[in-house]
Formats: C-alpha cells, sequence, structure tokens
C-alpha cells in the first residue's frame, strides 16, 4: 500500500467518529406533562383469599398509596402518596411531571389501610411490587390537557377470616 492510501485510511478513521455523531438522533428532553392517576382499593373478601378475585369485596376510604416514577436511570425522580375518598377511589394529579413515557416510567403500591379489619397487603394487580399505569383517556380541565392513567384496582385482605363451615 502506498504512503497516499495509508493517510487516506488514517483520514478516514479520523473523521467516521465525527460523522457518526453528526447523524445521531438528538437528545430529547421530556416536556412537563400534566398527568391524572387514579384507580380504587378495596378489601379483598376471604373467599377469595389467596387469588386476584375482587368479587364481593368492599371499598377501603382513606387507605394510602404511593406514586413513583423513576427516570431511565431507574432514579425515583417523583414521590407522593395519596388517600382514598369514601368509595375507595384516589385521584392524584401529578402537574408537571417530568418523564419520557408515564407508563414505564411510574407505579403505584399500596403502602396503609385506615380499616383495621382489613389492612393486610396483597399483591392484587401487583400492589406490592408497583401497579402498571394504563392510559385512560386525555381530559380538558379548565383549558388544560391532562392525560389520565389508571392502576389497580389493587387489594388489602383481612388478617383473620372466620373459619368456613361445610354442611
Amino acid at each position: 500500500m502506498s504512503n497516499t492510501h495509508h493517510h487516506l485510511l488514517l483520514l478516514l478513521s479520523l473523521l467516521l467518529p465525527s460523522l457518526a455523531l453528526a447523524f445521531r438522533r438528538p437528545e430529547t428532553t421530556p416536556t412537563p406533562l400534566d398527568v391524572i392517576i387514579e384507580g380504587t382499593v378495596r378489601c379483598q373478601s376471604c373467599a377469595y383469599i389467596g387469588s386476584w378475585s375482587l368479587t364481593s369485596s368492599k371499598p377501603i376510604s382513606s387507605a394510602k398509596v404511593g406514586i413513583a416514577c423513576k427516570d431511565h436511570k431507574n432514579r425515583v425522580r417523583f414521590y407522593q402518596s395519596f388517600k382514598t375518598d369514601n368509595n375507595g377511589y384516589f385521584y392524584a394529579p401529578l402537574k408537571g411531571l417530568v418523564v419520557k413515557d408515564v407508563v414505564k416510567a411510574c407505579s403505584v403500591k399500596l403502602l396503609a389501610s385506615a380499616d383495621q379489619g382489613c389492612n393486610v397487603l396483597t399483591n392484587v394487580n401487583y400492589g406490592i411490587g408497583g401497579a402498571s399505569l394504563r392510559f385512560e383517556k386525555r381530559l380538558l380541565l379548565g383549558g388544560k390537557s391532562y392525560a389520565v392513567y389508571a392502576a389497580g384496582p389493587l387489594a388489602f385482605r383481612p388478617a383473620t377470616c372466620a373459619p368456613v363451615v361445610h354442611k
């Protein structure tokens, strides 16, 4: 190989990394989102403990859930807890949340039940490990657009249940 070919190969080897950087997609910074996460917390019936069934379950008022959202490096970037209303429903507006994908970044976990007769965590719909979200709808409130996501339903169970009597 001649000296000219060596110089040309050297020049190409120096330029290729620069060209690759020039043609790559630019980093996108997530824009702040206005998100609402909603769901319900129930008391699982003794008849269905050990399953994911919520047949005959009852809503738990004042139950606490935690919502955590992580960044691409799995670091928590948002965390807040919310309480359920008298119907076991929680409504969590998250204003200015900065994540690329709410469904991948955020999850809901059971924290505590105000019902002393039904306060044992269950993993129904992954309430212990972190329930994933599903997109529900877009909502226009006060001239602002919100993305509404849902989780659950999540459930606690009673610590003790009456024995089943077979007749």
